[in-house]
């Protein structure tokens, strides 16, 4: 069990951010304890849903997004890429809010300050990323227990009322609490959760028979089940906070801020107001973290493309950050909690398009065999994707509506802006649907080729071999590996250099320094050396500040078999003071590149080279 415990944990994290938050303090402030059963009932959708991912993940060896890639044309697959990206920034919005909000509170930093200042857990991120999926674990699974004694403390002083909260059980919705309900949907049943934990119950060692792969579905069940419930906890205990504080009262709560003030008069203790605070700042720096690791396994799972760590990061945390920025400069700090509230209407939007393609997955047999879904499962499945749909086509159609009223002279430029991404929207949502009806991609490994055999072809003959040389020690391992394939293949060998000090890159071929001299003589030293070796060998220099670009200016000139380089050796913060000319080379080219690096085990070099 603890040998499989933790994926579900990471995912639970996303149920429990800021944007959760957000709808339930206003669901609870507005409707007191009226939409309890939104949570319940969207709580034991997440079970559902998220099994099923984790099953998919476990069964398949695929995540959501590598089995959408696999399945779908590439126009859809993009589609829906760019679909979820614009959910994680969503959430990742509702977590730079979260965590500025949490250092507001605490010491008193400006929201913007706060905002712009989260940009800077990237390099956290980093840092614990190293650390290994277990220790990543631990850390949000402290967290998660930090947020939940704090409620946990905030419950038993706010006292409330059990025959109420048993009344908030029954089902009731009109056109006034319906936005809030769905946004706390889409807060709790969270799209990229589902990419996430197909991907994330593969960092266990499950095995490959039917027996084992049963065994890790079940305790995954169970890891699910428990997770889940205690972000059900968490989330149940803000609204009903919120209903038994603020509802009772009367009193409106239009920002995270002002519940935290009002927490400590009206429950009688200022412990309360920082309890609230720390479990703020815990969740969205959790949610951070999970929200980045799914960005990721999105990214490459769709589009079959890595990037760096750092970079995605970076990029996802400025999409967030721009609009939060924005937000507090034109409408102030205290339109940020209808802000984090639309963050989590967008989730809810979005989450269709993740929900059916996994219910489609995991009820084909051809993927799943004898995993795949049972009748009651399927049924149980659609219901819950029907419910999603539903409610989201009732946001969208009252939200249009109330835009096309409010628009006035603007109203056909709304129009024209709306309707063909609604008309878009639902025509994907319709094929995605329907499409096992519309026939059937084989199940492969998405696009990469998996030859019956390796067998050698021709040997490939290296007849011209350019070497760059920079006149440093190595020199040494790159003239070494081109001679001995020059002997082999009777090849002929450029040497090229670049001279690249102030005055060469000023006056060029006019430059006649004495390192130039010495220079000179080096080279010519070689390539006496080499000619008296039998190998027919020239010289090239230029006169440049990018070498770089002289190297594949060269290369493209006289068209070489082979290039053969050797490694600086430094890397990181070098790189950007002394240039990564390798990097740049390689891009370039089409040409095999051989990298050389000059150590105590290179071979010792010809006489005289």
């Amino acid at each position: 069990m603890f040998a499989f415990a933790g994926p579900a944990y990471l995912v639970a994290v996303g149920y429990m951010d800021p944007g959760n938050w957000a709808t339930d303090l206003e669901g609870g402030a507005i409707f007191g304890y009226q939409l309890l059963w939104v949570l319940v009932l969207s709580n034991a959708m997440a079970i559902l849903l998220q099994t099923l991912s984790a099953r998919l993940g476990i069964v398949t060896g695929r995540d959501l997004a590598q089995a959408c890639r696999d399945s779908y044309p590439k126009p859809v697959a993009q589609a829906l890429w760019l679909l979820c990206e614009v959910a994680i920034a969503a959430c990742d919005l509702a977590e730079v809010l979260g965590a500025a909000i949490g250092l507001n509170l605490l010491f008193g930093l400006p929201l913007l300050a706060g905002v712009l200042l989260t940009t800077l857990d990237t390099l956290l991120l980093l840092w614990f990323t190293r650390l290994g999926i277990r220790v990543m674990e631990a850390f949000v699974l402290s967290l998660i227990a930090v947020i939940a004694v704090c409620f946990l403390i905030e419950i038993a002083l706010a006292k409330p009322s059990f025959s109420a909260m048993a009344g908030g059980l029954v089902p009731r919705l009109d056109q006034r609490s319906l936005y809030v309900a769905i946004g706390i949907l889409g807060a709790t049943v969270m799209p990229h959760n589902l990419y996430l934990h197909s991907a994330l119950v593969q960092t266990r060692r499950i095995g490959k028979s039917e027996a084992d792969k049963s065994a890790a579905c079940r305790f995954n069940l169970i890891d699910s089940v428990v997770a889940l419930n205690g972000a059900l906890f968490v989330n149940a205990a803000i609204l009903i906070l919120s209903a038994a504080v603020f509802f009772q009262q009367g009193i409106e709560v239009k920002e995270i801020q002002q519940a935290h003030l009002l927490l400590a008069p009206l429950l009688g203790t200022g412990a309360a107001s920082v309890l609230f605070a720390v479990a703020l700042l815990c969740s969205g720096q959790s949610s951070t973290l999970t929200g980045t690791l799914a960005g990721q396994i999105v990214m490459e799972g769709f589009l079959n493309f890595r990037m760096r760590p750092w970079l995605r990061r970076l990029i996802t945390r400025a999409l967030a950050v721009t609009p939060a920025a924005a937000t507090i400069v034109i409408a102030g700090e205290d339109a940020t909690l209808k802000l984090l509230i639309l963050s989590q209407v967008i989730l809810s939007l979005q989450l269709p398009f993740a929900v059916i393609p996994l219910i489609h997955f995991t009820s084909d047999r051809g993927k799943m065999g004898t995993f795949a879904n049972r009748a009651w499962v399927k049924a149980a499945s659609w219901l819950a994707a029907m419910i999603i749909v539903a409610l989201n086509l009732w946001l969208a159609w009252t939200t249009l509506s109330d835009w096309v009223v409010d628009a006035g002279r603007w109203k056909p430029l709304v129009l024209g802006l709306t309707i063909p991404c609604v008309l878009g929207l639902l025509a994907l949502l319709l094929w995605i649907s329907f499409q096992p009806l519309l026939g059937r991609r084989p199940a492969g490994l998405g696009g990469v080729p998996v030859p019956e055999s390796v067998a050698p072809g021709a040997a490939p003959l290296y007849q011209v071999i350019l070497v760059p040389l920079d006149h440093t020690a190595r020199d040494r391992a790159a003239l070494s590996h081109a001679v001995a394939m020059a002997r082999q293949h009777g090849s002929k060998v450029v040497l090229l250099h670049v001279e690249e000090g102030v005055t060469s890159r000023v006056y060029g071929n006019l430059a006649e320094t004495a390192e130039v001299e010495r220079g000179q003589q080096y080279f010519e030293g070689i390539l006496a050396n080499l000619r008296a070796q039998g190998i027919p060998s020239d010289l090239v220099v230029r006169h440049s500040t990018d070498p770089r670009q002289e190297i594949v200016r060269l290369a493209r000139e006289l068209q070489p078999d082979l290039v053969v380089m050797g490694a600086h050796g430094h890397k990181g913060i070098q790189d950007i003071i002394f240039g990564a000319t390798i990097n740049g080379v390689r891009h370039d080219l089409a040409i095999p590149l051989l990298i050389v690096k000059d150590t105590a085990a290179q071979p010792t070099p010809p006489p005289g080279v």
